[in-house]
């Protein structure tokens, strides 16, 4: 499987590999509370984001299951954000999870719906796959509702699945089809408007 052809830009974005020199964005919002609250990890002190950058600077050819794609969501110079798109089932794989998380200063723009939309074209269209999922606190409704915009459906709700910082949290999974995706447009495809300040999405 080729790697996909970077940087991705779309009307306000640019999605390209993350670098070290991202640090100093990404800690503004990897040490955000209000980020951290709904993810399984962080806030992040300057060593763990050192670290969490280190990773995903790794991750830009993915080609088996359980490998991961990162991308800086880069906004007018600043990255705000980053995506993940980690294949799963098949071989090759054809069904993988999304994520993101978004610096919170830039929400209520529409940036996490259009660099998720990209992400998506991406899985569909590089990637081929069949199906990508999203699996998220169902307390971060910013984040259930940017699922809902990009026209992922709803799958389940698990109770109580998860332990992190002390307690059981319960998880909502979503999920895309190929054809739900093709028939909507695929990369034509402009979601319902609205303002989101999606932080992110779940990631394991």
């Amino acid at each position: 499987m080729s790697s996909p052809q970077l940087p991705i830009r779309t009307e306000r974005l640019v999605l390209r590999a993350v670098r070290p020199d991202d640090l100093d964005d990404m800690l503004t919002y990897y040490s955000d509370e209000d980020v951290a609250r709904h993810l399984p990890f962080g806030p992040f002190d300057r060593t763990a984001t050192e670290s969490k950058v280190e990773r995903l600077c790794a991750n830009t050819h993915p080609t088996v299951a359980e490998d991961v794609l990162s991308l800086a969501i880069e906004h007018e110079g600043t990255a705000v954000g980053d995506l993940m798109l980690r294949l799963k089932a098949g071989e090759p794989p054809s069904v993988a999870e999304v994520g993101w998380v978004m610096n919170p200063a830039y929400g209520g723009r529409g940036l996490a719906t259009e660099a998720t939309r990209a992400l998506l074209d991406l899985a569909f269209e590089h990637y081929g796959l069949h199906r990508v999922f999203a699996q998220l606190d169902p307390r971060n409704i910013t984040s259930a509702r940017l699922c809902e915009r990009l026209g992922m459906t709803k799958e389940a709700h698990l109770r109580q699945d998860w332990f992190g910082k002390g307690e059981w949290t319960d998880t909502a999974i979503y999920g895309l089809l190929r054809e739900e995706w093709s028939a909507r447009g695929g990369a034509g495809l402009h979601p319902l408007p609205g303002a989101e300040a999606a932080t992110g999405a779940r990631d394991r």
